[in-house]
């Protein structure tokens, strides 16, 4: 018997608006509504067969929440979860900031994938749930009886390699930005910087340790602040390819040169990364997204493993490191 996806592939539509026209949404064109409504009589798949066999509507959706609309590597990781879930006829729908926990219902959404670090643990775990199975790609909540999994980055050894390879270099005298320290991706990133330093019995003055936030703006503060100190690393390790970014162009306003003068690395490998020159770790955001998808389905199936799904990374040399 023809299924949704045959119907879609002879509309030329996706399965989501197919799901839509079965459903009785409005938020279909009248000429493609009536060419599947046609399609679907055609080759039999009537009405009251889709009202038997898919979910309610509320069900068919996965909710997407994240906190931060400068870092563009976000469109990868949303591009990843939209071909999951489109594929298999799930609707996506993406939120941000003091609204989210609005849509974490099961009334609403049958799943939801979290990318937030603003959004307290606490509030992660009340919205677990049997009806509300949840992945999250910013953190690892130990609870086997919570109704939730992680896919996230392997941030510790690739940081690791990275900063050993540049001791092989010849770097001693390494400074770190940092983001926000409550976040695992920042937690993980300097427990591998400072380990890698520690193994080859290098001191880390914590003065060489700034703050940021993520943003471009946090890094090219930091980097003034190290201007002001006049006691500058040899290199400066980023926990993002933004703060990398924003360092850089305090440095060369100050007329140092990269990397002749300070190198200087990052962490995302963003597309400013590759047009600037950034030595940088790359992750495979479209896959993560895709991945995180895969699973929480997996889990609303009841199929899922439920253990951290964590993603490996690779570092990309370039011009920012002699």
């Amino acid at each position: 018997m023809i299924g949704l996806k045959e119907i879609a592939q002879l509309a030329e539509v996706s399965i989501s608006t197919v799901s839509n026209v079965l459903n009785g949404r409005k938020n279909v064109g009248r000429e493609t509504r009536e060419k599947v409504l046609r399609l679907c009589a055609e080759h039999g798949y009537s009405l009251g067969a889709a009202d038997k066999k898919e979910k309610p509507a509320a069900s068919r959706t996965i909710v997407f929440i994240f906190s931060d609309f400068d870092r563009d590597f976000y469109l990868k990781i949303i591009q990843g979860l939209s071909d999951c879930l489109t594929e298999n006829g799930y609707d996506l729908v993406i939120c941000t900031n003091k609204s989210s926990t609005n849509f974490l219902r099961a009334s609403f959404a049958s799943g939801a994938i979290i990318l937030d670090g603003s959004m307290s643990d606490e509030v992660v775990v009340s919205a677990a749930s049997a009806e509300m199975p949840v992945v999250m790609m910013d953190r690892i909540i130990e609870n086997k009886r919570l109704n939730a999994s992680s896919v996230v980055v392997d941030n510790y050894p690739v940081m690791c390699d990275m900063v050993q390879a540049l001791i092989d270099k010849g770097y001693r005298k390494l400074g770190f930005i940092g983001g926000l320290g409550y976040t695992m991706d920042n937690k993980e990133r300097f427990a591998a910087f400072a380990d890698t330093l520690a193994r080859n019995d290098i001191a880390f003055d914590q003065k060489h340790y700034y703050h940021g936030n993520y943003r471009e703006n946090s890094g090219y503060q930091a980097a003034k602040l190290m201007l002001l100190s006049n006691d500058l690393p040899e290199i400066l390790v980023c926990a993002n390819d933004n703060m990398a970014i924003g360092a850089i162009r305090a440095f060369e306003e100050s007329r140092l040169r990269v990397p002749a003068d300070i190198a200087v690395t990052g962490f995302d490998d963003s597309d400013t990364a590759a047009v600037a020159g950034l030595t940088t770790i790359s992750i495979p955001r479209y896959e993560t997204g895709y991945l995180a998808a895969k699973k929480l389905l997996e889990m609303i199936q009841g199929t899922a493993v439920k253990e951290p799904f964590k993603i490996g990374a690779e570092i990309k040399w370039r011009k920012s490191v002699k």
